[in-house]
């Protein structure tokens, strides 16, 4: 037996299909990112002081992180998402997990808070790095 859609939802976008996904997941990420963008940005120094990094290169991080979450923000609400701006967004997001797991250990003398909240962060990232790619290759499969 054949099933067939109704005339009302045939070509309709899904609300659960992987580049729906791909969209939520982009979101998320430029969500998430603006907000830790805008807490370094106009906190550098109460920030700096728990997590024990300089507020001067927290400020430079706060507006990057900005500037990066509106992009991936952008991205997310776009009618579709070019395939090399997804792959840019998640080499982005690869690159700033590894950083972020090593950094405490190479560059940073962090605080007790900024050791457990900087690999933390990183590793949030690269969940977000991981379901974006997964989504974005079901939805080029």
């Amino acid at each position: 037996m054949t099933s067939v859609k109704p005339a009302a939802t045939q070509g309709a976008p899904t609300t659960t299909g992987p580049a729906t996904w791909l969209r939520r997941f982009l979101a998320l990420d430029a969500v998430v990112t603006g907000a830790n963008g805008l807490a370094y940005l106009l906190a550098p120094g109460p920030v700096g002081r728990l997590i024990g990094v300089d507020p001067g290169l927290l400020a430079g991080l706060g507006a990057f992180l900005t500037a990066y979450g509106v992009a991936v923000g952008v991205l997310a609400v776009g009618a579709r998402q070019p395939a090399l701006a997804v792959r840019l967004v998640v080499l982005a997001n690869v690159v700033w997990a590894v950083s972020s797991l090593v950094a405490p250990a190479l560059w940073f003398d962090a605080s007790t808070a900024g050791t457990v909240w900087i690999p933390l962060q990183g590793v949030v990232v690269g969940g977000f790095a991981a379901l974006q790619y997964g989504a974005f290759r079901r939805r080029t499969a």
